[in-house]
């Protein structure tokens, strides 16, 4: 993949369920930034479905297509994980995870089966999310006087940086996503200012 400005993701979580001879798979699909992230929701997730007997999922992070991973949790080798990752890369997403459970029904799919169901589940859970563009951005800590709060939410306003968290005291520190197309203008606007201290963080 080449860095782009922009990447595509989905806009929230979505479920969807498919079932095939008794088995029931239920997929869920969500938007992640980080690995830990997709952690938490895994462990959301065993902890709502304990009875069901396998949790096999994908992700994918990052717009460099080297950050993904996929399980079978049990069930054999590349028919569980590997169909859930072609679902997130048919469409062109990332930042996307997809959790597949399935519930047993007493009859054995064989390989096949379970790629189809898998496939299946997870390509249903991304029909009802929409797609949405977002922009890549790199983080940086920006540190300031308050008299200069004004100066520096202007800029960041201006170039649609996206502010992750505020703290205001005497000396204020935002943290902001700066869209990575609009990176030159924002640093060369923000060291304009006096006594501003701008920080690259990740």
């Amino acid at each position: 993949m080449e860095e782009k400005g922009t990447y595509n993701t989905i806009a929230q979580i979505s479920t969807a369920e498919f079932k095939d001879r008794g088995s029931k798979f239920i997929a869920f699909a969500f938007p992640i930034e980080t690995a830990d992230d997709f952690k938490q929701q895994l462990q959301v997730i065993k902890k709502d479905h304990p009875k069901a007997v396998h949790h096999c999922f994908a992700y994918r992070i990052g717009t460099d297509g080297n950050n993904f991973r996929s399980s079978d949790d049990g069930e054999p080798s590349g028919s569980a994980g590997k169909p859930i990752l072609g679902q997130i890369d048919s469409k062109g997403i990332t930042n996307t995870a997809i959790i597949v459970i399935r519930y047993w029904g007493g009859t054995l799919l064989g390989v096949p089966g379970l790629i189809n169901a898998y496939k299946n589940a997870a390509a249903m859970a991304l029909q009802v999310t929409p797609i949405i563009e977002k922009q890549v951005e790199l983080k940086y800590s920006i540190e300031f006087d308050y008299t200069q709060m004004n100066d520096v939410m202007m800029i960041l306003k201006q170039f649609n940086c996206n502010v992750i968290s505020n703290e205001m005291q005497l000396f204020c520190m935002i943290k902001a996503g700066v869209p990575k197309n609009r990176t030159d203008d924002v640093l060369y606007r923000l060291n304009e200012l006096q006594n501003v201290s701008v920080k690259k963080i990740n």
